[in-house]
């Protein structure tokens, strides 16, 4: 399958908590910050990304038990690329959607020069 095909399936098959971060940030809901979601990079797909700030959201659930070695190689191949990358777990997202973005709008103002 194609990165373009394999991207859109991704979007169509969001989670809920994919979903209502998504509903948050899009259209530059977040202070004017354009997030795209599920982006190729490199070898991965980006959940969440902000290219102007050079900041990627990824949104862990239970796909990701036991996969925290993967998880971290991936963020530091992110990094050396140049993007900080943050991680939310599912249940935060969906307990606290304003705590998140608060989160996501800190590391983006952080990183404006």
């Amino acid at each position: 399958m194609d990165r373009t095909a394999y991207a859109r399936r991704l979007r169509q098959k969001q989670t809920l908590a994919e979903k209502t971060l998504w509903t948050l940030v899009r259209n530059r809901r977040l202070s004017g910050f354009k997030f795209m979601r599920q982006i190729a990079i490199d070898r991965y797909f980006a959940d969440f990304i902000c290219e102007a700030g050079k900041l990627i959201v990824e949104l862990d659930g239970a796909a990701h038990d036991g996969r925290e070695a993967y998880d971290h190689q991936r963020t530091e191949r992110l990094e050396q690329l140049g993007y900080v990358v943050l991680r939310f777990h599912n249940e935060r997202v969906l307990a606290d959607p304003g705590g998140t973005t608060d989160e996501i709008l800190a590391a983006l103002r952080s990183a404006r020069p």
